[in-house]
């Protein structure tokens, strides 16, 4: 709700100064939301599989890589920089804005695709990799975690162990059912209103990506209100939303109806598996049906923490030591 309200404000105020100012437009790069790597030259970045993602790294580049992977679709990895702990204990930790979300490129609807995600992640160990026998993991949050096992499932040779936080699903129907658990507010609350009532005076079209990542915003600010289901602490930091991909990847998967589980059976090696104590909308039957899709696999509840338990103290303070022994036995 604070973060609602906040946003509300803020917004507001953006929209009044641009009023202001003739030489103000909320259609130009960076007056509505922060710039992308393609618009803004000053952030870090790479160039690979003909896009331009948001990237940086922690950690010696010849050390077993820990590819880290954020939620979504149409986050970013600020809320996950925790993460950087683990380049302290001898991992090469990769972040990367997935393309169209976050500071990552913009593009068209049409051209995002579970295969270019797939794509994309493999052309980002590529270009890290330092050698053919470097290891590589996975740890991923949410739609991260169903990212990586879709990857999984179809690179089983390709990833040294994964790291698996609350995802949604591996088959198409266990996501839409976890969705409409976790997205259930009522019509008229006060958190579903205040994200929406920007909505009225903004709109944009498919190509305005700034206008509906800003929009996407405000709709994902009910997930930390208090009537969530989600058990978060408090606001997640982040830079921008992805709108487009969020849209374009549901969509494709309403259409497809995918099932990232046929070929795990092939992947022998352990994955820690992990669901957090306060997400009423998860829970360990749950847990233990998605997890069960493995069949080598560690199965841990994170006390006093909701989703987002690798972004606050109390989630990951419970969170790093177990998940630092699972990659030391790896």
């Amino acid at each position: 709700m604070n973060r609602t309200l906040s946003i509300i404000s803020a917004m507001l105020l953006v929209l009044f100064f641009v009023s202001c100012q003739k030489e103000l437009s909320i259609n130009e790069a960076g007056n509505l939301v922060p710039k992308t790597v393609d618009q803004d030259p000053s952030l870090p970045s790479i160039i690979v599989n003909n896009t331009q993602l948001h990237a940086e790294t922690f950690g010696k580049p010849s050390n077993p890589m820990l590819i880290i992977l954020h939620g979504g679709p149409g986050s970013d990895y600020r809320y996950l920089l925790n993460c950087k702990a683990f380049a302290n204990e001898g991992y090469y930790v990769v972040f990367y804005d997935q393309r169209g979300s976050g500071l990552s490129k913009r593009h068209a609807k049409d051209t995002y695709t579970i295969q270019i995600m797939f794509d994309d992640l493999s052309a980002v160990i590529a270009h890290y990799r330092t050698s053919p026998t470097q290891k590589v993991y996975f740890l991923g949050h949410s739609w991260g975690a169903m990212l990586a096992t879709a990857y999984i499932n179809a690179y089983p040779k390709s990833v040294d162990g994964a790291i698996l936080a609350e995802p949604g699903g591996f088959i198409w129907q266990d996501v839409i059912d976890y969705v409409g658990r976790s997205r259930s507010f009522k019509l008229l609350s006060e958190t579903l209103n205040d994200a929406t009532y920007l909505d009225q005076f903004i709109t944009g079209k498919q190509d305005e990506q700034a206008i509906l990542d800003y929009k996407f915003t405000l709709m994902a600010s009910a997930d930390e209100s208090t009537e969530s289901s989600l058990g978060n602490d408090g606001p997640l930091p982040f830079w921008r939303s992805g709108a487009i991909i969020q849209e374009a990847l549901f969509e494709a998967g309403n259409k497809e109806k995918p099932d990232w589980t046929t070929n795990l059976k092939a992947y022998t090696k352990k994955v820690l598996f992990i669901y957090s104590e306060r997400n009423k909308s998860y829970g360990l039957a749950h847990a233990q049906k998605v997890s069960s899709a493995y069949p080598n696999v560690n199965l841990v509840k994170i006390n006093g923490a909701g989703h987002d338990m690798l972004s606050f103290p109390t989630g990951w303070s419970n969170f790093y030591p177990i998940a630092l022994k699972y990659l030391n036995q790896l």
